[in-house]
């Protein structure tokens, strides 16, 4: 039997990042837990303009980065639009499917790629422990059947996606499985925070990948402990690095949602190889 095979989109710019590490370690103890042989490859997209063939794999994980997820003028951007594209369609056109999964900057580019909604510039960069709520689809969602609502998870952005386009979604059969926390009191619109492209597509704004550990590498960065000082105050700033590990948290959140995601893509995938040969 052939290798299931997974591809990992680094979307960091050379950038050093705690997220892109974590997805190859959640990749390579899957890969350790697997009776099957599951091969594991990682390209460069942006700085080295590095984009995998389809043809060539059966799993994409793509990251989250920095930068404006707008169109800026660099080679890359095509070619991850047609990558985007060449997954939706031949998903579409084929038994075999390609099972795809897209994290916070990825996750802006296809969610602009697919004309969803206004994805802006936020009023201050969001860094911290947020509670995402589940939508009445993302009830119903596989990859979030073991998590409360609302779950915890963490996020990192100076971006948003908000005024979603609900026609739009309706004509790709696409559903908002979550949204980030309602505030009553702050005239603003809630930012999407999960879609469910499609039955083998996707995608979070926030870091499903990301552990205690690495969130508190990430707050020896000024920006990001400032940034959360800013969202949530000093009080609960310290409050959240004391329950950075509790179980019920973003250790649940990192080892429900990617780990469930490569089980079934890899269910998926083993079933469609048994009937080819």
């Amino acid at each position: 039997m052939r290798d299931v095979r997974i591809a990992l989109l680094d979307m960091n710019n050379n950038q050093a990042n705690q997220g892109f590490k974590n997805i190859k370690e959640i990749s390579e103890a899957f890969q350790q837990q697997s009776e099957e042989n599951i091969s594991i490859k990682v390209f460069d997209v942006r700085f080295k303009n590095e984009i995998p063939n389809i043809e060539d794999f059966d799993i994409f994980i793509s990251s989250g980065g920095p930068g404006n997820p707008h169109r800026e003028g660099h080679d890359w951007e095509q070619k991850f639009a047609d990558f985007l594209d060449s997954v939706y369609r031949h998903n579409q056109q084929n038994e075999a499917k390609k099972f795809l999964f897209l994290i916070c900057h990825s996750f802006q580019l296809a969610s602009i790629h697919w004309k969803l909604g206004n994805i802006c510039k936020r009023n201050s960069y969001s860094f911290g422990v947020m509670p995402v709520h589940k939508t009445e689809d993302g009830e119903q969602e596989f990859l979030f059947k073991n998590l409360p609502d609302p779950f915890y998870a963490v996020d990192s952005r100076a971006y948003q996606f908000i005024e979603p386009d609900h026609d739009r979604f309706e004509e790709l059969g696409m559903k908002i499985a979550a949204i980030e926390k309602f505030r009553p009191h702050v005239n603003l619109e809630r930012a999407v925070m999960a879609i469910r492209f499609s039955e083998e597509i996707f995608g979070t704004q926030f870091h499903p990948e990301a552990n205690p550990e690495g969130m508190i590498e990430n707050l020896k960065d000024e920006k990001n402990k400032n940034a959360m000082i800013e969202n949530f105050g000093m009080e609960k700033y310290l409050e959240t690095i004391d329950r950075m590990d509790d179980e019920d948290k973003i250790v649940l959140t990192q080892a429900q949602i990617l780990p469930r995601f490569l089980r079934l893509a890899k269910k998926n995938i083993l079933k469609e190889i048994e009937v080819m040969a």
